[in-house]
């Protein structure tokens, strides 16, 4: 009964073409987690969001494999973007929606399509915004950085990204997270040469030879940088090791897999040099890395954006799409509903409270 309940609810999302923007937030929010629009399967959602935005006078839409861009034209003085990425990582018996009355459960609904929800109703109710806005809903968030719906829109239309300053409705606890730290994952290998176990001292072991790297590891002290006010604290890891042949053999070769989280005042480039300072004599080499980004809380559409929603901005300890729009020089800040460490968990949910609260807020701001 269950499967079969099961496959008459993705048979009906499936068939799903519209979304009904006047509705509550709330409400909103569980039909658009209700479309799944798992890491691929993007274009039912999208097609949704493109119908539901068609009949809006205001906005000038432009579609892109499967993101939407929606913006005004008012020829206001400021340009903000406000994105929000509408796939999900897979599902894990977290659909449909639940509502317990205070949050809304299941895949995605923290991240983020309480965050899209909002850009959404931002969208088509807000005719006449202080500010001109670029509304951006975008594929493929959670997988390869190719696949990026901003990165491929960037690739065939930068222009139309160009901004004073972006909203990445990321789930930010319903609070300011400015800028990003870089990630870099760099290999620090060791070599030795083989020999049999029981004549260790005919070879010389490699993973005996990566100790001096733990010992590195150990020793280091991340800087803690203060950026726009903002005190970021890197952080330096060992997230993997590999090295062996057989439980009889010396082994010749390791590689401890290191994970670099830099603060954004540091460019791809210098977080490699940075490395290879730390680990000077091995054999290191790049193997991952994307740059981060700067706060930008200088900027007057960022003043006034902290000035509406109040508190104190925080630094993002994490790596986000803010570094995107960084790259195009536009700077943005993390703002959603949810708590971020509910991300990708089976037992993810968006408050009622947070999506009121960052609809209000995101309102005033704009109107």
């Amino acid at each position: 009964m269950l499967l079969a309940a099961g496959l008459h609810w993705f048979d009906t999302i499936a068939a799903m073409t519209s979304l009904d923007l006047s509705q509550d937030i709330v409400a909103l929010t569980a039909a658009l987690v209700d479309i799944e629009s798992v890491s691929g399967n993007e274009q039912i959602i999208t097609d949704a969001i493109e119908d539901a935005l068609k009949p809006v006078p205001w906005l000038e839409l432009w579609r892109h494999q499967n993101s939407l861009v929606a913006r005004t034209a008012l020829g206001r003085d400021e340009r903000v973007v406000i994105a929000g990425h509408v796939d999900t990582v897979p599902i894990h018996a977290n659909l449909p929606s639940r509502d317990d009355g205070e949050n809304i459960h299941g895949l995605g609904s923290c991240d983020m399509k309480g965050g899209v929800a909002i850009a959404l109703a931002l969208s088509s109710s807000l005719a006449e915004p202080v500010r001109d806005v670029t509304y951006v809903f975008y594929e493929a968030e959670e997988v390869e950085a190719d696949r990026n719906g901003l990165t491929l829109i960037s690739a065939v239309r930068p222009e139309i990204l160009t901004a004073d300053f972006a909203v990445l409705m990321e789930p930010s606890n319903a609070m300011v997270e400015a800028g990003c730290q870089g990630t870099m994952r760099v290999d620090v290998s060791t070599s030795g040469s083989r020999a049999h176990s029981a004549r260790a001292w005919k070879g010389v072991n490699a993973i005996h030879a990566a100790g001096e790297v733990l010992t590195r590891l150990a020793a280091y002290e991340p800087r803690q940088p203060v950026i726009d006010g903002l005190r970021y604290h890197e952080g330096l890891s060992a997230v993997a090791i590999r090295g062996g042949v057989a439980g009889n053999v010396i082994p010749d070769a390791c590689t401890v897999s290191i994970n670099y989280r830099f603060a954004p005042d540091r460019s791809e480039a210098q977080a490699a040099e940075h490395m290879r300072e730390v680990f000077s004599g091995l054999d290191v080499a790049v193997s991952d890395s994307a740059p981060g980004a700067m706060p930008g809380l200088h900027r007057p559409a960022a003043a006034a954006f902290l000035e509406t929603v109040g508190g104190a901005a925080k630094p993002k300890f994490g790596w986000t799409d803010v570094s995107r729009f960084s790259s195009l020089g536009i700077p943005a800040v993390n703002y959603g509903p949810g708590n971020p460490e509910l991300a990708h968990t089976q037992a993810e949910f968006v408050p009622h409270a947070h999506l009121r609260s960052c609809l209000e807020h995101m309102s005033a701001w704009l109107a």
